[in-house]
């Protein structure tokens, strides 16, 4: 048992019990920047302790009847096959140098998606907050306005089963994405899901796409066994303590570190200097703190977030994003 990867497990799970973000897109690039694990037996891991994780959260949004179940299931059509797939297709390239190196490439691309993804979807809820804001001054219920009523949604089955399909095909290389990527890809695809759902039927399609592909990774794949158990008994209490504390947590700061790490975390995996990241982070921080400011100021919202409005679906939300680990920003 190592205890090093115990504590680390324990802080990702306590990040991903705060936000609800970052399983997959924090723990494979740790294991592969910090402890020299290769590529594929990080990814073969995180993909198990997902499948053992994922479960919880689905069950507590079944509870609470907050997943589209037509959704789950045109997801699930093209995300359980094309991720048993992603694993095949890595298995067909081969096992040496050129593979291993293959996957550092991928899993960056997919980590600088994730965190594009967790940009634009901070920048709806402004926007959404904003608009909410702009309602209220002009007379309108606030209570209307932060719960409005829910509206029948229609599944567009083609577009959700490429969504599936492209979601899964990522996962089954890279691990990354059940949760950052095809959350956001459902929210450009179906904007009027109330947030509640959104994540709900995110996690419940994500247990059986990450169910499969961690299948496809226990026979193909480069599992092991001290490191997955080592991986969960951190990371299993530390989704429960950062869920304690979600409710009280600065959730936006939380997710814009975790940007930041997810950044940082892909421009290394594609190979970029030391230096010169360092430097492209200060003026992230910088510059993208300046321009928040401004975005938000364009709004009619302060500079600096203080108390914002929180809908009632959200705060149901919260509660149950924080089990989420192996996937996502």
């Amino acid at each position: 048992m190592d205890w090093i990867l115990v504590l680390a497990g324990l802080g990702i799970g306590i990040i991903v019990g705060l936000t609800g973000m970052g399983g997959g897109a924090l723990m494979t690039p740790m294991l592969v920047i910090f402890f020299g694990i290769p590529p594929l037996a990080a990814v073969s891991s995180d993909l198990v302790v997902s499948a053992i994780m994922k479960p919880v959260g689905g069950l507590v949004h079944i509870r609470r009847r907050t997943v589209h179940w037509s959704l789950v299931g045109w997801l699930c059509l093209g995300s359980v096959p094309c991720a048993f797939a992603g694993v095949l297709l890595l298995r067909a390239l081969g096992d040496g140098e050129g593979l291993q190196h293959g996957i550092k490439v991928a899993l960056g691309v997919a980590l600088l998606l994730a965190a594009a993804g967790l940009v634009f979807r901070t920048y709806t809820r402004m926007a959404e907050h904003a608009a909410r804001r702009r309602a209220v001054a002009a007379g309108a219920d606030p209570a209307s306005v932060a719960a409005p009523p829910e509206a029948p949604l229609r599944a567009r089955p083609l577009p959700t089963v490429l969504i599936g399909a492209v979601g899964g095909l990522i996962v089954g290389m890279t691990s990354v994405g059940s949760g950052s990527l095809i959350i956001i890809a459902l929210l450009m695809l179906y904007p009027l899901l109330r947030p509640a759902f959104l994540v709900g039927t995110d996690l419940v399609q994500a247990v059986p796409l990450v169910t499969a592909a961690a299948i496809g990774h226990l026979l193909f794949g480069d599992f092991r066994l001290d490191l997955t158990a080592s991986l969960l008994l951190g990371a299993v209490p530390g989704a429960w303590i950062g869920a304690q504390f979600s409710s009280r947590a600065p959730g936006g700061l939380v997710r814009r570190a975790l940007t930041l790490v997810l950044l940082a975390s892909a421009l290394k995996l594609l190979g970029m200097p030391d230096i010169p990241l360092l430097v492209i982070l200060v003026g992230l921080v910088v510059g993208g703190s300046l321009g928040w400011m401004a975005t938000r100021r364009r709004h009619g919202l302060p500079a600096l977030a203080r108390t914002e409005l929180r809908e009632p679906q959200q705060q149901a939300e919260q509660p149950a994003e924080p089990v989420k680990i192996g996937g996502g920003p």
